[in-house]
């Protein structure tokens, strides 16, 4: 069973709209759907405690630098006692196009530098992770940039729904398992 949803992003005002925050958007609108509790630090994030289903759930944004989100990961974890499949981690995926998801079990980190520091954090690539697709970099231009650039007018447009949608698919995991969650989110994004 999931304890802890993890959204992964870059700290500071400067990242605050990027395309590598949208781990972040979506951790930050399942606090809002939990009425905004009561915002602590710990395991170098902002986290905050809710309840679904009766089940206390942690849910955290990292304060470190993506490439070194497996320090904040492995601390909040070992701070509540989560094994590395109770913990769901909420990245973006230039790989999938925009406002496509992918919940996984376990898998690679498929170039993420964010996963990749998990990974090598928690001694394991056994952990369930939330990939939303950013859509590719433009041809020529280092994905490492495009990831830290603002989404273009028309993805804005469509980046509420994409957020409600993978806070939705969470939601569904923490209520009804990871299966249902992988049955009903996994498919190509809408309104392309």
């Amino acid at each position: 069973m999931l304890s802890l949803v993890v959204g992964l992003g870059n700290p500071g005002r400067r990242y605050r709209e990027t395309r590598h925050n949208v781990g972040f958007m979506v951790v930050e609108t399942l606090r809002e759907r939990a009425g905004e509790p009561d915002e602590r630090e710990a395991g170098h994030s902002i986290v905050w405690r809710t309840e679904v289903e009766g089940r206390e759930i942690v849910l955290a944004r990292p304060q470190v630098f993506m490439n070194l989100s497996g320090a904040a990961v492995r601390a909040l974890a070992g701070k509540h006692g989560a094994l590395p499949e109770e913990v769901l981690v909420v990245c973006d995926d230039f790989h999938l196009e925009f406002g496509a998801l992918r919940l996984r079990r376990s898998g690679s980190h498929g170039g993420h530098n964010g996963m990749r520091s998990i990974i090598a954090a928690l001694g394991t690539p056994e952990f369930p992770r939330l990939r939303i697709g950013i859509g590719a970099a433009p041809a020529g231009q280092d994905p490492a940039e495009y990831v830290l650039e603002r989404f273009a007018p028309d993805e804005r447009a469509r980046l509420g729904d994409v957020v409600a949608q993978a806070a939705d698919c969470v939601e569904t995991v923490l209520k009804a398992g990871l299966e249902a969650g992988m049955n009903r989110y996994n498919r190509p994004s809408e309104g392309k």
